[in-house]
């Protein structure tokens, strides 16, 4: 009789870690504690508009193929992709943007514009970049981080150096524009970190950016967690909603229970792919691995303020995604990393999937998404969240040159509040732990319990890191580890 793993959450890592384990032969039933699935990709629909409430970008897709690939299937199986052109656009004052094109020498076109010069050292900086890609993304990150050999390889010994300095230092050495700076930053900011706190290992961001483009699944990313809901479900997966796992039950040393709606049900293998700190809250304290001081002095990526916008019109002046960096990004980052605090002028970011994607909202009007990076744990209230609405529609109505607030159908807000209420993530973060140097690889938190057997975890707090592409990843993983540990 084949083992049973019961999964904990419905995020991109559960989801994948049960494709790969029903394949495998296990019997796998996935609970979920919301009333979708999707995890923090979860859908907001309302009048006729459709928001996705977490991640909104699609960047490399070579990582999507290479997950369905596994399964002998291609993600046009399960929903059409379309590459954006422009990718995106950044503005830095009133009527001042620049556009980055959806094609690599356009992009060098793009650049050349802004600063002489800068084309040729674009075109070498993206070569490393796609170096340090092809080490990384297509090697080093699905290995589980069991132990510090695993980062050590001849490619990797000659790039040592580049794990010591950090990303803003390499850009800043190469370009002098600030707006150019600004852009080539912003890619590691999926990571969770400031620049120069993140290696400049990690300049595979910008191929990722830049060599690889900005894509749209049409219908939303919610799109993405259908399709592979549907694959997880032609493969024998039973999911199960508004189903919390109250409770992680051992006996002997081992996992095998789950306590879910008061009732236990039994497991041979317990993998959770929900928060990795509240996962430990399920065991007892002298079950947990990593203690309250540990997690509190981790570096954790961002929480956000979130708002989803149905407009009456359609908006002018702005592509499918956007970032307003017209103000200082160091005054910000301090706020989040360094003396953590709402932000006087934040940077924020606005997306308008029906620009692209006509099923997004009705047509005529627009949908739109805005995003406030927060530190974790803030006071969170609803004076709060319309004060700082009011600041960045006021904002964005004078660098776009446009009138947008009496065109507002209505209004919905996600922050720090719903993140530790909807996810149970620890201080609200949005997305997991960062990827700073010493929080790489196999300094992070293990996907196998150093303490419990059979008890396995998964997503942005675990191995590779935060971000959809290493979620899939990180459910690879954490399933190739139950297979090797676990087999009868």
């Amino acid at each position: 009789m084949s083992q049973k793993v019961n999964i904990i959450g419905s995020g991109f890592s559960a989801l994948a870690a049960s494709c790969y384990l029903a394949k495998a032969g296990y019997q796998v039933e996935v609970f979920e504690k919301n009333d979708s699935l999707g995890g923090r990709a979860r859908q907001l629909q309302k009048e006729g508009f459709t928001f996705d409430i977490g991640p909104t970008w699609y960047w490399m897709p070579d990582v999507f193929e290479r997950f369905f690939s596994d399964f002998d299937k291609k993600p046009s199986d399960y929903y059409k992709l379309k590459k954006l052109d422009p990718a995106y656009q950044v503005y830095f004052d009133q009527n001042e943007s620049v556009i980055i094109p959806g094609s690599l020498d356009k992009i060098f076109d793009s650049f050349e514009a802004e600063e002489t010069g800068s084309s040729k050292k674009l075109h070498d900086f993206i070569k490393k970049a796609k170096d340090n890609y092809n080490i990384a993304i297509k090697e080093l990150v699905y290995r589980p981080g069991v132990t510090p050999m695993e980062l050590i390889t001849p490619e990797t010994a000659k790039r040592l150096g580049r794990f010591f300095t950090n990303i803003s230092s390499e850009v800043r050495k190469e370009f002098t524009n600030p707006k150019l700076q600004k852009i080539l930053e912003f890619p590691v900011l999926f990571l969770g970190a400031k620049p120069s706190d993140t290696p400049a290992f990690y300049s595979f961001m910008n191929y990722a950016d830049f060599g690889l483009g900005t894509w749209h699944p049409m219908g939303g990313m919610y799109k993405v967690i259908e399709g592979i809901n549907d694959l997880a479900e032609s493969l024998g997966v039973k999911f199960h909603l508004n189903s919390p796992v109250e409770k992680i039950i051992t006996e002997n040393g081992k996992a095998n229970a789950i306590i879910v709606n008061g009732k236990k049900i039994a497991s041979d293998i317990v993998l959770s792919g929900a928060d990795y700190h509240h996962s430990e809250q399920l065991l007892p304290e002298k079950l947990r691995q990593y203690s309250p001081s540990y997690w509190d002095k981790k570096t954790f990526a961002p929480s956000s303020l979130l708002f989803y916008v149905g407009f009456d019109k359609k908006i002018e002046n702005v592509s499918h995604h956007t970032l307003f960096f017209d103000s200082s990004f160091e005054e910000h980052a301090k706020d989040i990393y360094d003396d953590p605090k709402w932000p006087e002028d934040p940077l924020f970011y606005a997306s308008f999937p029906s620009i692209t994607d006509d099923s997004c909202a009705p047509e005529g009007k627009e949908a739109g998404i805005f995003l406030i990076p927060l530190a974790p744990d803030l006071e969170d209230t609803e004076e709060l969240r319309e004060h700082y609405f009011n600041l960045i529609i006021k904002r964005f109505e004078k660098l776009t040159n446009q009138k947008v607030k009496t065109n507002i159908i209505f209004k919905e807000s996600f922050c720090v509040k719903d993140f530790k209420e909807a996810y149970n993530s620890y201080k609200g973060n949005a997305y997991g732990m960062a990827n700073t140097l010493f929080q790489t690889a196999f300094l992070r938190p293990k996907l196998k319990s150093k303490k419990v057997d059979q008890l396995y975890f998964t997503g942005q707090l675990s191995v590779p890191g935060p971000g959809v592409p290493p979620s899939l990843i990180s459910g690879k993983l954490a399933a190739g580890l139950i297979e090797k540990y676990e087999k009868n």
